[in-house]
């Protein structure tokens, strides 16, 4: 509990009701050399227990509900894109050219899943699309030489560092300076006044609350799930000419309704829905949507009162923050890898833990942000990034590597018909007395739903 009680204590959250939260240990469950293990059920804990206590403010402020969080569904929901299944069929995972490969002084780690990134990887490197015809170019050149290459061609590859290496680069000096969750009051906007919601089954504290979600890949859709199994109403959109891959989009898009719309010729539809938004949550680097007046202070200049959510690979200043990245690829940058291979390759954690656990805590922030807005008003800003998430799983230190134990996920997985197929999914791991625990709605086809609110 002391992590959780840390990562409480630094949202903002009274003390006391870490007290509220009960766990249960299953030491088998995401084996590895970082403590993994004890690091997500500290990010869905808090997550919980800022759910739990927005439901008691919208109840009529009684006694938080007990928080529940057990390393079983925990660890499911960590690779929930693993336990997917669509008619039977698993999901995809990462694409061919998405991988480790040895360069001429050590290795790289390379993120080609979608068609433009693949594409502008392979121009860079002058390569057809063929892995063995990748591994000889890449094992003539150093990995420095790679990423510097397939980055300024606006692709994908960062090379292997260890901790220490990684500690004396300017980013992680710009991340080291900023809290786990970035929480800020941006103006004096009235305090929210929510309605009330009734004791019914399921509990839902974001009942009647309006979720814009510009997110992609995991962590910022893990996030905005979480917010549409807590009750709100959670439109995603995406630019039309960027296409989703289907199975991430399934595994991540369960409560939620999605729609296409382009923020330059759709601006108008797009302030409309802004109007009445609570909260904003975007996902894309750093500035890249500043032209769209979605900076971190902009939207609490048209809206007033809403809260503001950002996550980032990399954190929002530092030498790399406008850089693409994924949780593969910050695993590689930070040491994770280097911690977690064997001596003569790199190796990965049981889980996209940075993506999932980022996720987590980025739901964790937007609750307690409009817990606050309550008592204090103002419009908020909440930031989070994968590259500080990193850091302070490599905080808790390195051990011998932890074996897999025999823990079953069927408890914790469920089935269901959907526009999609019949789906087994991975059940949210967040918890607590009379809350949902499952989402009201699978997902649907992505971009199929108009760009309006409910």
């Amino acid at each position: 509990m002391t992590r959780l009680a840390s990562f409480w204590s630094g949202l903002g959250g009274d003390p006391a009701l870490v007290s509220r939260v009960s766990a249960v240990e299953r030491s088998g469950v995401l084996p590895s050399r970082l403590p993994v293990r004890e690091f997500a059920g500290a990010c869905v804990g808090v997550c919980a227990l800022a759910a739990a206590e927005l439901a008691a403010r919208r109840t009529g402020g009684g006694e938080v509900p007990a928080v529940r969080v057990d390393d079983g569904a925990v660890a499911t929901a960590f690779v929930s894109e693993r336990h997917l299944r669509v008619d039977g069929r698993a999901a995809e995972s990462f694409a061919p050219l998405s991988r480790f490969w040895r360069t001429a002084d050590g290795w790289v780690r390379t993120h080609a899943n979608y068609p433009h990134h693949r594409a502008r990887l392979l121009s860079a490197l002058g390569a057809p699309e063929d892995p063995d015809a990748v591994a000889a170019v890449l094992a003539g050149r150093s990995a420095q030489d790679v990423e510097e290459t397939v980055t300024a061609a606006g692709g994908l590859a960062v090379a292997l560092r260890t901790p220490g290496e990684w500690a004396a680069h300017g980013q992680a000096a710009a991340v080291a300076r900023l809290p786990l969750v970035e929480r800020v009051r941006l103006d004096s906007a009235p305090a929210r006044e929510f309605a009330p919601v009734g004791v019914g089954d399921p509990l839902l504290p974001a009942a009647g609350l309006r979720v814009l979600d510009l997110t992609r890949v995991i962590a910022g859709p893990v996030a905005t799930r979480t917010l549409a199994l807590l009750g709100a109403d959670v439109l995603r959109l995406d630019p039309p000419g960027m296409p989703e891959l289907p199975d991430q989009h399934t595994d991540t898009g369960f409560g939620k309704r999605s729609a296409l719309l382009d923020l330059a010729s759709g601006r108008e539809v797009f302030e409309k829905l802004l109007a009445s938004a609570d909260v904003v949550v975007t996902g894309y680097r750093p500035g890249s949507l500043d032209r769209f007046g979605l900076s971190a202070e902009a939207p609490a200049e048209r809206r007033p009162g809403v809260v503001v959510a950002q996550l980032s690979a990399w954190g929002a200043t530092g030498p790399w923050a406008g850089r693409r990245g994924f949780d593969s690829l910050v695993q590689v940058a930070t040491g994770v890898a280097r911690i977690e291979g064997e001596k003569d390759r790199p190796g990965a954690l049981p889980a996209q833990a940075l993506d999932h656990g980022t996720g987590y805590l980025l739901a964790a922030g937007v609750l307690r942000a409009l817990s606050d807005q309550a008592d204090e008003g103002g419009s908020r800003l909440v930031r989070v990034a994968l590259a500080r998430t990193a850091a302070e799983l490599l905080a808790g230190g390195a051990g011998d590597a932890v074996p897999g134990g025999e823990v079953s996920a069927t408890p914790w997985l469920a089935e269901r018909d959907s526009p999609l197929g019949r789906l087994r999914y991975a059940l949210p791991p967040v918890e607590f007395e009379g809350g949902p625990r499952d989402w009201a709605r699978g997902p649907g086809v992505w971009g199929a739903d108009a760009a309006r609110w409910l």
